[in-house]
């Protein structure tokens, strides 16, 4: 068996192209820049911003694309097919996308009008989906017995990957905006164009899957300890710049590590061939069960690989929406505006540069954490998952109203507690997705339910947050400072949080004696 031809080798290659792509959640380095040379007002800003929430969202058509070249088992044996043909669609839209944002703002070409703004910046968010689905849709049929992990590990890295991007920033543009967006431009490109063809699928089930996703998860913990460390030297005491160029190589090669669980694994896998010990399996496995005819008095009728529009008409996918709309949409609107909201809190450079950091870190945590544990709990204890959205988004609720208050370091506290419950959310939502509905269109109904995201994030961003903030600020430069720029927004965000908290406790009860006989049939195998 040729080691590149492994879906350990697809893992790494994934988790690479997923911890330099979240530049969506870096937009905090370059607002301002967008702000000033195109002389916008906040809520103008916020309009912007929102195009690439929409863009970063809206996958749908990654999702069609993703079932038409890549999910049958010729995906990868056609050239173009498999999901390295949806990657590279995505590449072009990155490389487009953040190549003209870098004109517009280093004056390479004239003031562009909003709307011509806001489709590129839409581009350079839509390359997202096209990433996600290739990556998370193939990590769940690679690892199907562990689809939470294996979700949470790869959308953690997408989160962690703007604190990866900030230490970038920090040593290759020193402190200019315009430098970081041209850098978007043409090393992601890059390492991307290189790793894509190794994400493949392979539809089996490993005895050995569990104990090497254990390591990975390892390795996911030991850097996102080294990136806190390193963000608080930085903030406390911090860094020559020899000191930054070597912290940043030492990160480089512990994003490398995946590799060697990759060699470990495939030099199991080829003893266990070699002794017929642990014979590959075909998927059976708990995400592609087969179906169950629930028992009469469950009043829901599941069913796996349903389509967007078979799953449009359940009950389920509008209360998953709904918890979606009010958590990721106030989630995202705080991280669109965290800067502006640490700048109305006078906070220096330094600090507002770590928050961006910090908040990619509790980002990662929510990813990983909240798939990892969901996993265990329904393995041995049969817990549904969306008990853990609900627990989360509660968490969310609490989060914003830290941040309302405007106490001494409630921005690090907030942040922290909503970046865990909005990380939390984009492990969770793609998981039940494909066990409620199916893998064969996981892609596309989880992208449809993503369209919440942007939708609350517009109605958080501009009808509220800059809406009520350019009700207060200088009418001369459009500029707030003071706890009452952003509080009364924060309240209501809360109050939606809590809301969306409710809505995925009745989820979880419409889904208890579902996930009972999910896990139950599992174990029967």
């Amino acid at each position: 068996m040729d080691i590149a031809n492994t879906k350990w080798v697809a893992a790494a290659a994934s988790i690479w192209i997923q911890s330099f792509s979240g530049a969506s959640y870096t937009f905090g380095i370059y607002s301002s820049l967008l702000k000033s040379s195109q002389s916008y007002d906040q809520s103008t800003l916020d309009t912007v911003s929102v195009c690439k929430d929409i863009g970063a969202n809206v996958g749908i058509l990654s999702g069609l694309f993703y079932t038409a070249v890549a999910s049958g088992r010729s995906g990868n044996g056609r050239f173009f097919s498999g999901p390295w043909v949806v990657i590279f669609v995505g590449l072009l839209q990155w490389f487009v996308g953040y190549g003209f944002l870098w004109m517009a703002t280093s004056g390479v070409i004239e003031r562009p009008p909003v709307a011509v703004m806001c489709f590129f910046m839409f581009l350079a968010g839509h390359c997202q989906p096209f990433f996600n689905t290739a990556i998370v849709v193939t990590a769940v049929r690679n690892f199907s017995d562990y689809g939470g992990t294996a979700v949470g590990i790869m959308k953690g890295y997408i989160g962690l990957s703007g604190a990866v991007l900030v230490q970038m920033y920090h040593i290759f543009c020193k402190g200019d905006p315009t430098n970081y967006l041209l850098l978007l431009t043409v090393v992601p490109s890059l390492l991307i164009l290189t790793t894509m063809p190794f994400v493949r699928t392979y539809d089996t089930v490993i005895a050995g899957d569990k104990k090497h996703l254990n390591g990975l998860s390892t390795i996911s913990l030991i850097i996102v300890t080294y990136l806190m460390v390193i963000i608080l030297v930085e903030n406390i005491i911090g860094m020559s710049m020899d000191m930054k160029i070597c912290s940043f190589t030492l990160l480089v090669l512990l994003l490398a590590s995946p590799l060697l669980v990759a060699v470990r694994a495939h030099r199991e896998e080829k003893d266990r061939f070699m002794s017929l010990d642990f014979p590959v399996t075909e998927q059976t496995t708990l995400l592609d069960a087969p179906k169950i005819k629930p028992s009469p008095d469950v009043n829901i009728v599941m069913s796996n690989d349903m389509d967007v529009l078979q799953a449009i008409r359940t009950t389920n996918f509008w209360l998953l929406f709904s918890a979606m709309l009010c958590g990721m949409g106030s989630g995202l609107a705080t991280v669109n505006n965290i800067r502006q909201v640490g700048e109305s809190l006078s906070y220096s450079t330094v600090q507002l540069n770590s928050l961006v950091s910090l908040w990619s870190i509790w980002n990662f945590l929510g990813r990983f954490g909240s798939g990892y544990i969901s996993d265990a709990y329904l393995h041995s204890h049969g817990w549904p998952r969306p008990a853990f959205m609900a627990i989360t988004l509660a968490l969310m609720a609490i989060g914003h109203f830290v941040m309302a208050s405007g106490l001494l370091g409630s921005l690090y506290i907030g942040s922290l507690l909503v970046g865990l419950a909005y990380g939390s959310q984009w492990a969770l939502m793609p998981t039940i997705t494909s066990e409620i509905f199916g893998i064969k269109h996981m892609g596309t109904i989880f992208y449809t339910i993503s369209i919440a995201s942007p939708v609350g994030s517009y109605f958080f961003s501009v009808k509220v947050i800059g809406y009520l903030y350019d009700q207060v600020a200088s009418v001369d430069d459009h500029s707030c400072y003071g706890n009452h720029c952003f509080s009364t927004s924060f309240v209501i965000m809360a109050a939606m949080a809590m809301l969306g908290s409710l809505v995925a406790f009745v989820l979880f009860l419409r889904t208890k004696k579902f996930y009972a006989t999910l896990v139950a049939n599992r174990i029967l195998k």
